[in-house]
């Protein structure tokens, strides 16, 4: 069973191999009783926002047999919200994040840039172990 931050690490790392930017985690623990983080990520596109949601969804079934509890939103709105109950992932266009600003909404949570995280490879890595 995957906990929390290995499942939040192993969702950046899926997001990044479609070429999400902007990525950014915010810890929720203590702030919020329904979820523990939230990862909020960017494509340029509707269509590239759309590939990340489609690359989280085929590769987290693929590798973890795990599937969101609910997919709300589209690529055409610019938003597409994937909750996997300890993980909600926000993914955005450009002008609808800034609409949105989620971070700033959020700013008493701890945030963290997605390069400031360890890899999920290596979170990969030592759960397969």
């Amino acid at each position: 069973m995957m906990d929390a931050e290995e499942l939040l690490r192993t969702i950046a790392q899926l997001a990044e191999d479609k070429k999400a930017i902007d990525i950014v985690e915010l810890d929720l623990r203590g702030v919020i009783g329904y979820t523990d983080f939230f990862l909020i990520c960017s494509g340029n596109t509707g269509r590239q926002a759309k590939a990340i949601h489609d690359g989280i969804v085929e590769g987290l079934k693929r590798e973890r047999g795990k599937l969101p509890r609910k997919v709300e939103g589209s690529a055409q709105t610019g938003w597409i919200l994937m909750d996997y109950l300890d993980v909600v992932v926000h993914i955005f266009t450009p002008e609808t994040r800034s609409f949105y600003r989620l971070e700033q909404l959020w700013g008493e949570a701890p945030a963290r840039a997605g390069a400031e995280r360890p890899t999920a490879q290596r979170a990969l890595s030592r759960s397969d172990s």
